[in-house]
Order: structure tokens, then sequence, then C-alpha cells
């Protein structure tokens, strides 16, 4: 069985890679990374996730984004917003998805994975330059180029199966393959309880997703 590192952060988008990664045939070593996100009820979800789906490993590995700040996930100072703005907004965590996938790329290097999966999305999503076709094929290109198991042949590839797609065909594809998406948490600013806001950005992108998917929403919300 090949094995695979996939990037679980416990909302909606990776459990359903998650699942993806699991019905290809891959041994899926889930990895998250606490990064002292202020929704970090997220992270209890991704052991929830992991478990119900079958993860051969989970590991949590820590990361103080907080030193730095610069977003609403990190910084207590800047609140996180309610209304959709142009252009890139604050919950844009600088760095985010290089600093997790470069951490999934050493621990796939030492269990001799040759895959990583990531549940970026172009589609529906908050303008993030992070989660654009391009950053994804230059980081692959990248880790090519920086690894020692690249440079004796077992190159790595790094998988982004929701890219293209709309919340909606992500959920359906979910639940296809049997996603528990009540025990995701999306919410930026979710409770420790795992309750969502309902108003911030990610829960009006889960919240229309179902909808346009048909499906009801079991997300569990502070308004009840």
């Amino acid at each position: 069985m090949k094995r695979a590192v996939v990037l679980l952060s416990g909302g909606l988008d990776s459990a359903t890679v998650l699942a993806m990664a699991r019905e290809q045939g891959f041994q899926c070593h889930a990895l998250s990374v606490d990064y002292g996100q202020r929704h970090h009820a997220e992270l209890a979800a991704a052991q929830r996730v992991a478990r119900v789906l079958g993860a051969h490993q989970h590991r949590v590995i820590r990361v103080d984004l907080t030193a730095f700040g610069g977003s609403a996930l990190t910084d207590a100072n800047i609140a996180v917003p309610e209304q959709a703005s142009a252009g890139i907004p604050l919950t844009y965590v600088p760095a985010r998805n290089t600093i997790m996938l470069s951490l999934a790329l050493a621990w796939a290097e030492v269990l001799q994975a040759q895959d990583i999966f990531i549940g970026v999305n172009a589609v529906d999503y908050s303008g993030y330059p992070d989660c654009r076709p391009e950053f994804v094929q230059a980081f692959e290109h990248m880790a090519n180029l920086a690894t020692k198991a690249a440079v004796e042949g077992r190159r790595l590839t790094l998988h982004a199966p929701l890219l293209e797609l709309s919340k909606a065909e992500i959920i359906r594809q979910g639940m296809q393959l049997g996603v528990d998406y009540a025990q995701t948490v999306s919410c930026y600013q979710a409770t420790e309880q795992g309750l969502a806001c309902g108003r911030c950005d990610s829960c009006r992108l889960r919240r229309e997703g179902f909808a346009a998917a048909g499906i009801p929403d079991p997300t569990r919300y502070c308004e009840g």
C-alpha cells in the first residue's frame, strides 16, 4: 500500500481530501498544524475525522504563528471580518500553506511517501494566493529540487483534488465517500465546543455549499 501524507485541518475540505486519498488506496498519514489559530476547535475536529475516516496515524505539529501575527486568525487584535470585502481578506495567514506543505514534505520523505494531499480550492474560496494552481505547481517543482528522495529518483506528487471543484461538488463527493460533515469545523471563530458563528466568510461558503448541493447543513451554529 502506497503511503501519503494528508494535510488535515479538521474542516470540510480537508476531510473530503482524506476520504479521497483513502478511496484511491493510499495508507493515509494525517498531519494537522497547531499554529495558534483562533479556531482551535478545528484540531479536535481533525482528531475525530482522522479516526472516523481510518487514517493510519494522525500527528499534530506545533508552529506558533502568533509570534508574527498579521492575520485575524493569529492576532487577537484583528477582528474576524463578517462582511465580504474586496481583495485578500484579513483571514489570510502569511505563508500558512507554504509552512504546512513544508512540514508535510519533511514527514513524507521520512515515511518514504511520494504523495502529499492538500485541500486547497481555487473556485469557492476567499482569494488566498496560496490556494491557486500556480502555487501548487510551484511547490511540487520546488519539492522535487529540495529533497534527497527526489534527487535519488523518488519524485513527489502534490495532489490538490479539490482545486477546480465548487463547494457543492466537494460536498457531494464527500457524501459519496461517507464523510460525516457534522464532525468537521470550518468556522474562523468557532467556540471551544466547535459551534460555528454563521457569519464569517468560511461559514458563508460552507452554508452556501450545502444549499447548492441540496444537502441539509449539519453544522452546529451558535444561534442554534
